[in-house]
């Protein structure tokens, strides 16, 4: 039996991390993804999907994502029950994550949010860099990497 699952979407809050009684750390976070087709109005739809990761793979999760990270996830799916509280039997299903990939650097992350929330994006985050258009290269780029003169893909072009 496979019991597989492979995400990449935006987390929608800040993973929340907590340790068990026995020290173990653990987080809680959610992840949007979007789907792959448009509804009647011809608007994308996200699906919001809860996930937990355990123990140091928690720790670094935590440490190097926040809300609008976009991240790949790598796991199971998990359905559990608990009694709440009032005496319900609450039925959880949600992704546990076994491996993550950052997706993106931390600076498009801020400058993302920044956009997100209307401010002004930063030309040049901080770095000198030469002006591409009239070909010439950043300082960071490698000029017999052969995908030097691809262009940027920005999240709008991408389909999911």
């Amino acid at each position: 039996m496979i019991n597989r699952t492979v995400l990449v979407g935006r987390l929608t809050r800040d993973p929340e991390l907590k340790y068990t009684n026995s020290g173990r750390a653990v987080a809680s976070f959610n992840i949007a993804v979007n789907r792959q087709f448009t509804n009647s109005q011809g608007e994308r739809e996200a699906d919001f999907i809860n996930c937990v990761i355990w123990n140091k793979t928690a720790e670094n999760f935590c440490n190097f994502t926040r809300k609008g990270s976009l991240v790949g996830i790598d796991g199971r799916i998990q359905t559990r029950s608990y009694e709440n509280q009032q005496g319900t039997r609450v039925f959880v299903t949600e992704v546990v994550a076994e491996n993550f990939s950052l997706l993106e650097s931390k600076n498009s992350n801020q400058n993302n949010q920044s956009e997100q929330f209307g401010q002004n994006r930063p030309q040049n985050n901080g770095k000198n860099y030469q002006n591409q258009q009239n070909g010439q290269s950043s300082p960071n780029r490698n000029p017999n990497d052969p995908f030097n003169s691809m262009p940027d893909i920005k999240d709008d072009d991408l389909p999911f």
